[in-house]
């Protein structure tokens, strides 16, 4: 039985799930929801190696900052790459979802996503991240479990579900079926990787040379995996690699699909590769329930009417798809002991401080 002070600290102790992602990190508060929605990006001073901007600040410096100012994407692939500025970014957003919530406790219970795919040393990189970060608990929890629990899928059920979740780095792929993970994939092709193409096509096709948050623009404005109702077309500036001069080249969404279809095509084989080895009764079940589709490299135009014509299974794109992950990660706390079978692996990535 709790002690009253051990009741009191669990009453008015802060819970945050985080999806630390590739390219967004989103933080979810108990009781509050999404609190923090900020870019992967911190920008930092070269001479004192000290942040001087975190989030959306940082972005926008990304590809335009003077040369006394690093901005650094501290992850890549889904994995820690700079582990001191992680350091820095999780307690600037620790911090700042402390300061939106009246809870007088300092140091949070935390739950970090991170992807299926990754190493032990990986995976204890995040994990001392998030103490040094100030977290007073924290626990690991693979995203695609993130995902579906956000998503509302029925993952302790019998019947069977399934979750794509298409984030920057990595794209996870789970079935599950009675509390637990039958079949997962994960793989490094994401939005990244699409943002890769668009630059790569650019400058083969119309020698133009251009940076990757352009890239990103017109995936999100022109970028399809399917045919669109009514196609539509975009200016691209950038620099002539004949010329070396400024130049703007209009581009239709079909040639924007065409340098996407490389990626897009991977995403899909990984989809076939999971439902191959999947047992046919809870094939079945998906062939009722479809594939949920979540995070923000869910929201490319058509790629859910790509994937239910590729693999004759309906294709959703769960609501809110992009704060799937964080969500789940936040419900883990409030729902702990019915999700534990689940989330068997999050006892042993956890400690006290």
């Amino acid at each position: 039985m709790l002690s009253p002070l051990d009741y009191l600290f669990g009453l008015f102790s802060l819970d945050i799930g985080i999806d630390l992602g590739t390219a967004n990190t989103l933080v979810s508060v108990r009781g509050k929801g999404i609190v923090i929605n900020e870019p992967s990006f911190v920008a930092i001073e070269k001479r004192s190696q000290q942040p001087i901007e975190v989030g959306a600040r940082a972005k926008e410096m990304w590809s335009k900052n003077p040369k006394d100012i690093l901005v650094v994407r501290p992850l890549r692939d889904g994995v820690i790459s700079e582990f001191e500025v992680t350091e820095a970014m999780l307690h600037h957003l620790i911090a700042k979802a402390h300061e939106q919530t009246w809870v007088p406790i300092p140091r949070p219970r935390v739950v970090v996503g991170i992807p299926s795919g990754v190493t032990e040393v990986e995976k204890r990189a995040v994990f001392d991240a998030a103490i040094s970060a100030g977290a007073r608990e924290a626990y690991l929890i693979e995203e695609p479990v993130a995902a579906a629990i956000g998503a509302g899928l029925p993952v302790q059920e019998t019947r069977g579900s399934m979750i794509v979740d298409i984030g920057g780095g990595t794209t996870e792929v789970a079935i599950f079926s009675l509390g637990g993970i039958v079949i997962s994939r994960s793989i490094r092709v994401a939005g990244d990787e699409m943002d890769e193409d668009i630059v790569r096509y650019m400058r083969n096709k119309h020698n133009l040379l251009i940076g990757e948050p352009t890239a990103e623009k017109v995936k999100i404005q022109i970028g399809s995996a399917y045919p669109l109702p009514e196609e539509t077309t975009m200016p691209v500036k950038g620099r002539n690699l004949v010329t070396g001069l400024p130049a703007s080249v209009e581009v239709s969404s079909i040639e924007i699909r065409e340098a996407l279809s490389g990626s897009v095509e991977i995403l899909v084989d990984n989809i076939k590769d999971a439902l191959d080895d999947t047992p046919p009764e809870l094939v079945a079940d998906l062939m009722d329930s479809g594939i949920v589709l979540a995070g923000g490299g869910s929201l490319l135009r058509g790629l859910e009417q790509r994937i239910t014509e590729e693999v004759n299974i309906r294709g959703t794109v769960a609501d809110d798809a992009m704060t799937c992950v964080a969500r789940g990660a936040g419900r883990v706390l409030e729902d702990y002991n019915n999700l534990r079978r689940l989330l068997a692996g999050l006892e042993r990535g956890s400690t006290q401080h």
